[in-house]
């Protein structure tokens, strides 16, 4: 998957575009990683009882000049993208997800688009 200014995870109702008021430091401060070649990337287990096990995980890239991004969702060893809006067997990890999303809205690093 590209980076681009609008993403969502596989099965989400919901699609998000990049803030134009994301700054390099909020990124930061919310624990996004630079990785090697400049980008900065969120990983975040969606496991509600503990972020150690090796349950579904968001991943988020933004890329180095912060114009793109993209957000999905996938195994715990990062492999494969899930689709956790499908069953009620996920409900804990939607839940997970939109207090994660909810954050990233509230510090104006992603929006509705």
């Amino acid at each position: 998957m590209a980076l681009a200014t609008t993403s969502a995870p596989l099965g989400s109702p919901k699609t998000y575009a990049v803030d134009p008021a994301v700054k390099r430091y909020t990124l930061m401060d919310l624990g996004f990683i630079k990785t090697k070649n400049g980008n900065f990337q969120l990983e975040r287990s969606l496991d509600p009882n503990s972020p150690y096990t090796a349950a579904n995980k968001l991943r988020i890239t933004f890329k180095a000049d912060l114009t793109a991004f993209q957000m999905g969702v996938t195994t715990g060893n990062g492999l494969k993208a899930v689709n956790i809006f499908k069953t009620d067997k996920t409900a804990e990890n939607v839940e997970q997800f939109n207090y994660i999303v909810a954050e990233l809205i509230d510090r104006q690093v992603i929006k509705l688009a």
